[in-house]
C-alpha cells in the first residue's frame, strides 16, 4: 500500500468536477485490497481522524474534497473480476469499485450485453456512481443504479466487514435492520421521514421492508468503502433507433417529449411491441443549442430547442416505426426537414455524443470564470413538469444570469446550469437556486434525482427533511461510524453530528 503526505501526491485529490475550492488534506492512501482499508479505517477511527473517499473526481457536488485528515483513494482497488453469463439465465458482472463505466460497458459488451444504467459520465468510477444512485438519459425505461444492484462487499469504519445481498437482511415492520458483520451484529434504526416519488439520491434510503445494501447505495462515503460489486447485465439491444429532433419553440419541444413519454410508458405497461417505446428522451434549450454551435455548426440557425430520443428495435421495424416518430414530428410543428435521423451504428453514436457535449461544454465556461458549478438536479412530480419549465424561464430571465437547460425530461429530471462570470453573479445564482429548490421540495420533487448531496447540497436536505430528518440519519450513521470519521461533511451537517 502507498502512502503520501507529499503536497504534490496530495494536490491532484483536492479537487473535482464541482470546482469546490479550499480543499486540504495531510495523507492520500491508496489501498490495494479489502483488508488493507479495514486497516486504514481501523487506524483512523482509533485517532478520530476524517476519512474521505476518492474515485475518479468526476462528482459534482464537491463530495471528495477533504478538509483535513486523510484521502482514501480507490483507484487501485480494482476492477472488472468476473462476468457470469449461462444460457437461460440473466448475466451479471462482479468488480472492484474503480472500474470506469466506460471500460465496464466495453467489456460486457463484448459478451453481448448491457449494464443498462447510463450516467452521462463515462469516466467515472462504477463505485462513486453506487455511492451516489447514479441514473442517466436510460433512467427512464431502466431506471437508476439501485435497481441494478445485486450484491455489495462494505467496509465499516470500524474495520468491520459486510456482505450484503439483494433480498437478504431485510427491514423489519419496526423500521429497524440487522447487519451481521464480519466481527459484529448492528442494529439500526432507520428514518421515518417520506421519500420523494420518482429518482432520487438525496439523503439515505428508506422504504418499508428494504434490503440493508440500499442503505449503501447513495450514501456517498459516509456509511462505508464499497470493495466489491455485483451488478445484473440484460442482453444487448439488437439495434437502436435515434434522432435529434429540432423545433422552432420550446413550446413545442416540451409538447413532443410529454406525448412521446405518454406514449412510451403505454405501450411499456401493455408490452405492445414495435410502437414508440423511448429508452431515452433528453432536452435542449436554446441557451444549449447556442453553446452546442461551437462544435455542431449544422443545427438549424431556426431551432429554439431539441430532444433527443432512443429506441431499442428489432431489425425489421425500423421504416415503421421512422414512420411513428416522423408523425410525432409532424403533429408538434417539428423543425423535420432540418432533424437528424440515425441510419447506422455510427450515427446513433454520433448522437450520443452530441447528448454528451454539453455539460463538458459548461465546465469549460465554468473554468475559464473560476466558478463553482451552480447546476440544479431536480425533479418533480410529472403534474409539475410544465410548471418547472416556466418557474426556471422566468426566474432565470428576469435576473439576466447565463443559463442553459438540458437532460432527462422523461423523468421530470432537468439539468440548469448557471454560468455566472464572477461572484456577484454567482451569490444572485445561489439565491434563485435557493428559491427555485424551495419550490421543487413544495412540490413533492427532490433536491438531487442523481449527483447526490455532498458538500454543496446540505443546507438544501435540511429544507427537504428538517431537522428531525437529520437527526435520524445522524444517528444511524453514528452506529455505522461511531468516531465520525468517514466523509465528514458531506449529506449531514456536522452540528447535527456532535
Amino acid at each position: 500500500m502507498i502512502r503520501s503526505a507529499d503536497p504534490d501526491a496530495i494536490r491532484p485529490y483536492l479537487k473535482d468536477a464541482s470546482n469546490l475550492s479550499g480543499g486540504y488534506a495531510d495523507e492520500v492512501v491508496f489501498p490495494e485490497d479489502e483488508k488493507e482499508v479495514a486497516g486504514i479505517l481501523e487506524e483512523a477511527s482509533s485517532t478520530k481522524t476524517p476519512v474521505t473517499i476518492a474515485g475518479n473526481g468526476t462528482g459534482l457536488v464537491g463530495a471528495r474534497i477533504p478538509f483535513g485528515g486523510i484521502v482514501l483513494s480507490t483507484e487501485k482497488l480494482g476492477g472488472l473480476r468476473h462476468i457470469h453469463q449461462a444460457a437461460g439465465e440473466p448475466g451479471y458482472a462482479v468488480t472492484g469499485p474503480a472500474i470506469t463505466l466506460r471500460a465496464l460497458q466495453e467489456a460486457v459488451s463484448a459478451k453481448g450485453l448491457l449494464y443498462p444504467p447510463d450516467p452521462t459520465e463515462q469516466n467515472a468510477f462504477l463505485g462513486a456512481t453506487v455511492a451516489t444512485n447514479a441514473s442517466g438519459a436510460r433512467t427512464f425505461k431502466y431506471g437508476a443504479t439501485r435497481r441494478w444492484i445485486r450484491r455489495l462487499k462494505v467496509v465499516l469504519a470500524t474495520g468491520d466487514i459486510l456482505e450484503l445481498q439483494r433480498g437478504e437482511c431485510l427491514a423489519d415492520k419496526e423500521g429497524r435492520l440487522f447487519l451481521t458483520g464480519s466481527r459484529n451484529v448492528l442494529q439500526l434504526k432507520l428514518p421515518q421521514y417520506r421519500m420523494p416519488e420518482g429518482k432520487h439520491s438525496a439523503g439515505y434510503y428508506v422504504a418499508p421492508g428494504m434490503s440493508a445494501l440500499d442503505l449503501f447505495i447513495g450514501s456517498e462515503g459516509t456509511l462505508g468503502v464499497i470493495t466489491e460489486i455485483e451488478l445484473a447485465l440484460i442482453p444487448q439491444p439488437r439495434e437502436l433507433f435515434s434522432g435529434i429532433i429540432f423545433f422552432g419553440r420550446e413550446e413545442d419541444a416540451w409538447q413532443f417529449a410529454n406525448q412521446a413519454r405518454n406514449e412510451s410508458l403505454k405501450n411499456r405497461a401493455l408490452q405492445i411491441k414495435n410502437q414508440i417505446d423511448a429508452s431515452a428522451l433528453e432536452y435542449f434549450d436554446a441557451h444549449s443549442l447556442d453553446a452546442l454551435r461551437s462544435a455542431y455548426s449544422q443545427i438549424p440557425s431556426k431551432a429554439q430547442s431539441a430532444i433527443f430520443f432512443e429506441q431499442e428495435i428489432q431489425p425489421d421495424f425500423g421504416k415503421l416505426l421512422r414512420e411513428q416518430w416522423g408523425r410525432l414530428c409532424i403533429d408538434h410543428q417539428a423543425l423535420s426537414d432540418q432533424s437528424w435521423f440515425s441510419r447506422s451504428a455510427q450515427e446513433h453514436t454520433e448522437f450520443r455524443a452530441f447528448r454528451h457535449a454539453i455539460p463538458v461544454l459548461v465546465n469549460r465556461i465554468l473554468r475559464q470564470h473560476q466558478q463553482t458549478k451552480i447546476g440544479t438536479d431536480f425533479t418533480v412530480p410529472h403534474e409539475h413538469l410544465f410548471g418547472l419549465f416556466k418557474l426556471y424561464r422566468q426566474s432565470l430571465c428576469d435576473a439576466g444570469l447565463r443559463y442553459c437547460i438540458f437532460g432527462h425530461v422523461a423523468d421530470n429530471h432537468l439539468h440548469v446550469n448557471l454560468l455566472p462570470r464572477n461572484d456577484q453573479e454567482a451569490d444572485r445564482g445561489w439565491a434563485i437556486y435557493r428559491k427555485i429548490a424551495q419550490q421543487v421540495i413544495a412540490w413533492g420533487g427532490t433536491i438531487s434525482a442523481e449527483h447526490g448531496v455532498g458538500k454543496i447540497k446540505r443546507e438544501y436536505l435540511l429544507d427537504m427533511f428538517g431537522q428531525l430528518g437529520l437527526r435520524e440519519m445522524a444517528a444511524m450513521k453514528k452506529k455505522l461510524d461511531p468516531c465520525l470519521i468517514l466523509g465528514r461533511g458531506n449529506i449531514i451537517p456536522e452540528e447535527f453530528l456532535l
